[in-house]
């Protein structure tokens, strides 16, 4: 599904201009109050300063709202990975029935462990053509799934470790762990999502195709015709530019483990970490209503931290296994 972007984007600034206008009118506001508090309260009466002190405590938090976007991407950029992949179904002996290219991002939540959705893991999972060739007794298999980072020059690969049985979320292992260096895992929150937070979505929407877009021109020029995803993603590596994006909205609903954004998302998004105001992942981005500016979905974090636990577990086991044989 691909979205008009046209719209959203108006939405969007409508909204940033209308939270800078709430900080503006907040701030005069404030000045005011804080006149007349000193000018003619008397002394003994606290009560106007207990609202200059509740309006200043207002500002504040819009003021770091509207600078979470820029805080998260900066700090967390080099952890959020954009995910390619080819896989393919058949029937043994036989030129496979279907061949796909995979787009997805994936963030870092453990040393060497990447979370995403299951359908980037897994990419036949829910797809309708897959799923009746395997009914007929195809066989999936993955020909290749690399993570991209920001600052390392090539893809590494990647292998799924957990998948959820309940839910589109997915954990994976870096088979080259130390080519990820000091990469922090991004902080999980603790605490319940709520209707009306603010939230901020970072990613590879369009995948590849988005990130030659926003590329230099001479580097645009020589790869926007270009029908070779992974040869695209590797120059652009080389060049330093596997650059996620960021997109805000609030939170519209919080039903379980699902939830309910407005925060633009396009293929290639899928994946991507959904933070909070205080810079905490809140959930994965997982999918969203085609014709709905509101209906991007997420899956919640407390879904996926028992698939950290057991991914770690298996990682220790392979890692002794390995350990072993050599």
């Amino acid at each position: 599904m691909i979205e008009d972007y046209s719209q959203s984007s108006q939405a969007s600034a409508r909204r940033s201009w209308l939270s800078w206008l709430q900080i503006a009118f907040s701030v005069g506001v404030l000045v005011v109050t804080g006149f007349l508090a000193h000018t003619y309260a008397p002394p003994a009466t606290n009560d106007l300063q207990d609202q200059v002190l509740q309006l200043s405590q207002q500002v504040h938090r819009l003021q770091q709202q509207q600078a979470m976007p820029a805080m998260v991407l900066n700090r967390y950029r080099n952890s959020i990975c954009y995910i390619f992949g080819v896989y393919q179904v058949g029937f043994g002996g036989m030129r496979p029935a279907l061949r796909v290219r995979v787009s997805g991002t994936g963030f870092v939540v453990a040393p060497g462990l990447l979370a995403t959705n299951r359908h980037v893991a897994e990419p036949w999972y829910e797809d309708s053509e897959a799923g009746a060739l395997i009914k007929r007794g195809a066989t999936p298999q993955l020909e290749r799934l690399l993570a991209f980072f920001p600052g390392l020059p090539s893809g590494v690969n990647i292998a799924p470790v957990v998948l959820s049985a309940h839910g589109d979320l997915a954990v994976l292992r870096v088979e080259d762990s130390a080519a990820l260096g000091q990469l922090a895992p991004l902080p999980l929150a603790t605490s319940q999502a709520n209707p009306g937070d603010l939230v901020t979505v970072i990613g590879y929407p369009m995948g590849v195709l988005g990130m030659v877009a926003k590329s230099p021109t001479n580097v645009y020029d020589r790869l926007a015709y270009r029908h070779d995803d992974m040869g695209a993603a590797t120059e652009l590596a080389a060049l330093s530019l596997i650059r996620p994006s960021a997109t805000c909205g609030h939170l519209g609903d919080v039903v379980a483990e699902k939830l309910i954004y407005d925060a633009p998302t396009a293929h290639g998004g899928s994946g991507g970490p959904v933070f909070n105001s205080r810079g905490q992942v809140i959930g994965v981005n997982s999918a969203y209503i085609d014709g709905f500016s509101g209906g991007t979905l997420g899956v919640s974090v407390d879904a996926l931290r028992p698939l950290i636990d057991a991914a770690q577990r298996r990682s220790q086991q392979l890692s002794a296994t390995q350990n072993d044989v050599n």
